[in-house]
């Protein structure tokens, strides 16, 4: 057992996530990048090759109503406290080729290892691949994993997906599930989750650190489709003194929200501001034209719900402010959205650190600026925790970039921390 507990079947670990992460990548639709829209064929056919992986491990196999997928490694105590381990497969349009799916196949190399080891863990492994997590195509936060936790609000069912109009409840049916039943989910036992993730920012990256603990999840408030309003006028005819401009409006609002920002962080408070999208190019638009119309959206994420609603409040403190100073100017914000900020397990991160010192590792801690199903778990009462994953060239686009050795250390720690567990 000593030589187990130092030496996991690293080999191993790093074919498995080499060959299954082509697999999954292979089904997309066309570049740049990969995209699998959430509740869609592509994603039922990447689950589908994890159950194809998991099934021959051994696992049980088993979904829920809403589509999520456990493949179970039984456990010396069917009875124990299950620890379950995954993420999810759907990305963003034209998105990356380790967001998400490392973290579910992260989660099948530690299942491999133990088979491979001839370790039977103390209690269940759950290999857990997650629904419909991307919410630029529904705007609900984490829809499969809430879904599967019994957590979603009725109006939720209705959400229309960014690309085809449909409605939650009519993807899901189109992918074979019905709405009534996951209407009716009883929430699960609270069990442990933990997820591989690649961090999405720089700070591993520029350390020259393979992967960290996660002990915190910020929270997002969102308007996804606001919009500025304005009058359209002749590009030379019409005075400045005289010119509602819905892209000057847009600026000031963005400018003035970027102090905003910088104040709330002199002040210690944690914020992120971005306007992610700005939509000045309708068909009605043209050079010779001041911009009667403008589309945009804004994300809000902190790690304090009372920060986020110190920067609403400045929001609209601001466009009170442009208005009132832009006579014709009106802004309308449309439906907010929001996800809660999460604090992670304290036990998970010890779990996860005992690992990671078997192998010599010292993983420090940090924060996820992005939203991941961990937060829908741990807000749910579970014991959650994540693993970054050093990451550069950005997340969310093709470019998106990960060394499998890092995920594979990561891997072998939490591997590790198993066995430990099951010897204790």
């Amino acid at each position: 057992m000593t030589e187990t507990l130092t030496n996991p079947p690293r080999a191993l670990i790093a074919e498995t996530l080499s060959r299954v992460l082509a697999r999954v990548n292979a089904i997309t639709e066309g570049g740049p990048g990969w995209t699998r829209p959430s509740y869609s064929p592509l994603e039922s056919e990447a689950h589908a090759v994890i159950e194809d992986e998991a099934s021959a491990l051994g696992c049980e196999i088993r979904r829920d109503a809403a589509g999520n997928l456990f493949a179970t490694l039984p456990g010396r105590d069917r009875t124990a406290t299950p620890l379950y381990i995954g993420s999810h497969l759907d990305t963003v349009s034209q998105g990356g080729a380790y967001d998400g799916q490392a973290g579910v196949i992260g989660a099948l190399a530690v299942i491999a290892a133990l088979r491979a080891e001839g370790i039977t863990p103390a209690s269940d492994i759950v290999l857990t691949v997650t629904r419909a997590e991307e919410s630029v195509w529904f705007p609900v936060s984490y829809a499969g994993s809430r879904a599967g936790l019994g957590r979603l609000n009725p109006e939720d069912f209705e959400a229309r997906r960014s690309d085809t109009g449909l409605s939650l409840a009519e993807h899901l049916k189109m992918e074979g599930f019905d709405p009534e039943a996951v209407r009716s989910i009883v929430p699960p036992a609270p069990a442990r989750f933990l997820e591989f993730h690649i961090e999405q920012g720089p700070v591993l990256h520029e350390v020259g650190e393979s992967y960290a603990i996660v002990d915190a999840v910020r929270g997002g408030l969102r308007y996804r489709n606001a919009q500025v309003h304005g009058t359209w006028a002749h590009s030379g005819g019409a005075p400045r003194a005289s010119r509602a401009d819905t892209v000057v409006a847009m600026a000031d609002l963005i400018l003035a929200m970027d102090a905003v920002w910088a104040r709330m962080l002199d002040a210690g408070h944690d914020l992120t501001v971005t306007f992610g999208k700005l939509d000045a190019a309708s068909p009605q638009h043209a050079m010779a034209k001041v911009p009667g119309h403008a589309g945009f959206c804004l994300d809000l994420r902190s790690d304090e719900v009372a920060s986020l609603q110190e920067a609403d409040a400045a929001l609209q403190a601001e466009i009170a402010r442009i208005e009132a100073a832009r006579p014709g100017i009106r802004f309308e914000l449309g439906e907010q959205s929001r996800s809660a900020p999460a604090r992670l397990s304290e036990p998970m991160a010890r779990f996860v650190a005992k690992g990671a010192a078997l192998q010599g590792d010292s993983p420090r801690r940090m924060l996820s600026g992005g939203g991941h199903d961990a937060a829908a778990f741990g807000a749910a009462g579970w014991d959650s925790v994540m693993v970054f994953i050093r990451n550069w060239n950005g997340s969310h686009c093709p470019e998106e970039a990960m060394d499998e050795a890092d995920l594979a250390r990561a891997v072998a720690a939490v591997f590790l921390a198993i066995v430990q567990e099951s010897a204790g």
